[in-house]
């Protein structure tokens, strides 16, 4: 069995973008809707092995309010990212036009990480 999260943003064509160069990962799959506006379903993958999926989303939402309000209503975790560079890296882009909930530090349970809400309004928790 495999599970991996599902994010559905505006943008997705972006997001999908912004997301592999955050994570150093690659679209294996892509559908797009029939206009070619904007994905129905895209698989992003690292070596191979799918680590998200997104969408663009049905109903638009208020990202400003997302950040405003510092929602954490769903946190993706994407760790073991194997470097503090690799943390930085992800941290600098996902933060770009976000919302830092946590800057990078060192936790009890892992060495460095950071919480994020990023411009889509999606909230991240990146770690070695």
């Amino acid at each position: 069995m495999k599970c991996y999260a599902q994010v559905y943003v505006m943008n997705s064509f972006e997001a999908a973008k912004t997301y592999c160069k955050a994570f150093g990962a690659e679209i294996t799959l892509e559908m797009k809707n029939s206009s070619g506006t904007a994905y129905e379903h895209c698989v992003l993958s690292v070596n191979g092995e799918g680590i998200l999926a997104l969408a663009e989303a049905k109903t638009p939402y208020d990202v400003e309010a997302i950040h405003k309000m510092r929602l954490e209503t769903m946190t993706f975790n994407a760790f073991e990212l194997g470097t503090v560079e690799a943390v930085k890296n992800a941290f600098d882009i996902l933060s770009d036009g976000g919302v830092v909930i946590e800057e990078i530090h060192e936790y009890p349970w892992n060495a460095c990480g950071a919480t994020v809400i990023d411009k889509y309004g999606v909230c991240w928790w990146i770690a070695i």
